[in-house]
């Protein structure tokens, strides 16, 4: 396989958790803040979560990428020739809801490390929703998962992911969806 095969392939298995994120913020932009997931509790005088994780960002985020990756079943067959991967019922629940997830998590281990909500933490922010999916999506459907990230696959997302993730960022952080650019 060559690079390009191997880059477009993970861009294709990886945008309905790619997708997710930014489907949650645009949500909760358009139609307002919505109930925090941890619902304003602390542990030890910080946020669980904090306000920036509601149950409207999370359905949402999960429920268009499911939808992507039904989309791209249709893609793959009308368009493709069935060239790409296809997603099955529950890898297209368990990437962007594993994806939301890593998000999560990651949000929690920065309020125990004393961060505020925005703040930068390199890499855990660029790759905690890829290793929630994966994570999520090898947990629950594990031959399709090895079937589909080839360590080609999964060397590329660990490498590429990071800059996708700025530059999707900066383009939130620029139409006013986002407060930070990272």
């Amino acid at each position: 396989m060559d690079i390009f095969n191997i880059i477009f392939t993970m861009v294709w298995l990886m945008l309905p958790a790619y997708l997710s994120n930014p489907a949650a913020s645009i949500a909760v932009f358009a139609t307002g803040q919505g109930i925090p997931i941890d619902l304003g509790k602390t542990v030890k005088n910080s946020r669980i979560l904090g306000d920036g994780k509601t149950y409207k960002g999370l359905f949402a985020g999960i429920i268009f990428g499911v939808i992507v990756a039904f989309v791209q079943n249709i893609i793959n067959i009308k368009f493709l020739n069935a060239s790409m991967p296809y997603f099955t019922f529950i890898s297209a629940i368990t990437l962007p809801a594993g994806a939301m997830l890593g998000d999560l998590t990651a949000s929690f281990f920065k309020r125990r490390l004393g961060m505020q909500r925005g703040q930068s933490f390199p890499l855990l922010d660029q790759l905690d929703f890829v290793l929630g999916a994966w994570f999520f999506t090898a947990i629950f459907s594990k031959s399709w998962f090895l079937d589909n990230f080839t360590l080609p696959v999964i060397v590329a997302a660990l490498v590429l992911t990071p800059f996708l993730h700025l530059l999707v960022n900066v383009i939130g952080y620029k139409i006013g969806v986002s407060k930070e650019p990272w």
